[in-house]
């Protein structure tokens, strides 16, 4: 399917999980598609990157559920920053570990998942929400009760997959996009080819074919996809384009001329030639 066809299933005030890590491996190509739409209200679960920043930019989230959000390079997503500073959404911030354990309990079809993480910390606090268990064994340890995160909708970016859902990662990092689809009621895979299924078991062994085809709705054809974000080891971040686009969300004349020259064409294709261009410029 298309982007456009992806992003026309899913709707205002939805679930929405967003896969990779910071500004690595993000379906930026599935998140401009619904930058184009008029879905909004959304609550977004994510290791934050740019996919949380221009959402938050264009006013689409209402509620995040997070670690963090980054760029990597540049420590924190400005758009990120902007939009908390002025109380634009709700946030639940939870340790990084608790994310991944709330994706494994929606995963798994169960309420909560038991944890250490968070413990002593002050996601506690800024969480009182969030409750604690008891072992039922001699132990009598006490965890955290991190609660399934359950998705209405995933969408995620991998290197390489077949016209049936069976999805490859061929960087050095699965992060969880694996958990991002199999938590949700549907999934949307991104990817910068798609191939014969046999194809996938002659790069990098079967410990790549990360992503299942019985957890995946959708497989999108999105050749530099995930730009400006990394998509290794077919394209390191794009760290001119990045650092641009931090420049410009610092200043609202400067970034409605970013959005106006990239994010306004109206297709993928136009936005990857506004970006080549670009570069050709800066040579």
């Amino acid at each position: 399917m298309t982007a456009g066809e992806a992003v026309g299933r899913l709707e205002s005030g939805m679930t929405i999980g967003i896969g990779g890590w910071g500004s690595r491996r993000k379906p930026m190509a599935l998140v401009r598609a619904l930058l184009r739409s008029d879905v909004t209200d959304l609550t977004v679960i994510s290791y934050g990157g740019p996919d949380v920043g221009l959402l938050a930019a264009a006013g689409r989230i209402r509620r995040l559920v997070a670690a963090f959000a980054t760029l990597d390079s540049i420590p924190l997503e400005p758009h990120f920053r902007a939009a908390r500073q002025r109380g634009a959404f709700e946030l639940t911030e939870l340790d990084e570990a608790m994310v991944m354990w709330g994706l494994t309990a929606a995963a798994h079809r169960v309420p909560f998942m038991p944890v250490r993480a968070g413990l002593g910390s002050d996601v506690m606090r800024v969480n009182p929400e969030l409750r604690t268990v008891t072992s039922p064994y001699e132990d009598g340890e006490e965890f955290v009760a991190v609660p399934a995160l359950r998705m209405d909708a995933a969408l995620v970016h991998l290197g390489r997959a077949d016209a049936y859902g069976n999805g490859q990662y061929l960087g050095p990092d699965p992060y969880f996009d694996d958990l991002f689809c199999e938590a949700a009621d549907s999934a949307y895979v991104s990817c910068e080819r798609v191939v014969d299924s046999a194809e996938l078991t002659k790069a990098g062994g079967p410990q790549t074919l990360l992503v299942q085809r019985h957890a995946v709705t959708g497989v999108i054809e999105a050749p530099n996809g995930a730009h400006f974000t990394s998509c290794a080891p077919d394209y390191d971040r794009d760290e001119p384009f990045q650092k641009a686009y931090a420049t410009a969300a610092a200043d609202s004349t400067a970034w409605a001329a970013f959005t106006g020259r990239f994010l306004s064409g109206g297709t993928e294709s136009a936005y990857q030639s506004a970006v080549a261009a670009w570069h050709e410029e800066q040579r």
